[in-house]
């Protein structure tokens, strides 16, 4: 029967629209997906395949259909369609792909094929099953058994493993990018900045944002002395760089500057405000907060290698 569009164009159109349609759903990176992932391939062969197998079956149909028709509906069919009744010869191609796939006999050899069976008038021919049909089975048990053996018997990753790696290796790319993502810093990650340009950075900050409470050389006015020991919420660079982000005390501490500031312009600051320690400003404010020591460094030893002992500021003006 005649139809708007030929096989050959239907066929590759319908195979090109469900490989676009994979490709856009299927998240495969900068890779196509049928190369990403090979079951994208596989399921693509297996269409392109059924795509054939519905076309020569429908072809088929039409043809025995066609025959069962008298000469008078052959006619009223071909003037419908106003066109001449095609023959076999117009399409060698065609149906030497048919014989190929098919191996059928031709209808003027049915009396060759017909067995002894009779139900009701409905006989039975002996037809052979099409090649496709045959291969597509032999492929169906080779890749069965290829699939047992490698998951069942050599214990290959199945999709709740593959999905478990994917997700232990995208975590670990995220604690990569985090390290290199200085925007992501939080206090748990921050590092003191020790670079001279860092420290301008920070220097530059601070000179716009905190010398009206702590001066310029960090002695302390409004707020409290950065260039001492002592520490109202705790020294270092993570404690300083909570301080920054969250604010001081309520009611009476600094401002949160998380809202203002990004967190690298934050880190470059808490690293310079460090820097300040031990400058002995001039008329510095006074010591407010307590004596902050930081528990995870490691202990300091004299030359003999015994550890050293500490001694307070005050004992040691006394001596």
């Amino acid at each position: 029967m005649k139809k708007l569009f030929p096989a050959y164009v239907r066929v590759p159109v319908l195979f090109f629209i469900a490989a676009f349609t994979l490709e856009f759903f299927i998240d495969s990176g900068s890779k196509p997906a049928f190369i990403e992932y090979p079951m994208v391939s596989l399921f693509l062969l297996f269409f392109a395949f059924l795509l054939v197998a519905i076309e020569i079956a429908v072809s088929a149909v039409d043809n025995v259909t066609y025959h069962l028709l008298s000469p008078e509906e052959k006619m009223e069919l071909a003037a419908k369609e106003d066109v001449p009744e095609v023959s076999i010869s117009d399409r060698i191609w065609y149906k030497k792909m048919m014989q190929m796939l098919t191996k059928s006999k031709p209808m003027d050899s049915e009396g060759e094929l017909l067995l002894d069976h009779d139900y009701d008038g409905i006989k039975e021919l002996d037809n052979d099953l099409p090649p496709w049909w045959k291969y597509l089975f032999i492929f169906s048990v080779i890749w069965g058994v290829a699939y047992f053996v490698h998951f069942e018997m050599l214990g290959g990753d199945d999709q709740e493993m593959e999905l478990q790696q994917e997700m232990a290796k995208a975590k670990i790319d995220l604690e990569e990018y985090k390290k290199t993502a200085p925007d992501l810093m939080n206090a748990d990650n921050v590092t003191l900045l020790a670079d001279a340009s860092s420290l301008a950075k920070g220097k530059a900050i601070y000179e716009t944002n905190c010398v009206a409470c702590h001066k310029a050389d960090g002695g302390g006015q409004i707020g409290p002395n950065l260039t001492d020991a002592h520490w109202i919420l705790g020294g270092g660079i993570k404690n300083v760089y909570h301080t920054l982000m969250e604010g001081g005390r309520d009611g009476k501490g600094m401002v949160a500057w998380k809202s203002i500031l990004k967190p690298t312009e934050i880190q470059q600051l808490g690293s310079y405000v460090l820097s300040l320690q031990g400058t002995n400003p001039v008329d510095g404010k006074g010591p407010e907060g307590e004596i902050w020591k930081d528990e995870n460094a490691p202990a300091k030893v004299d030359s003999t290698g015994t550890p050293a002992v500490e001694v307070s500021p005050d004992v040691a003006a006394n001596n």
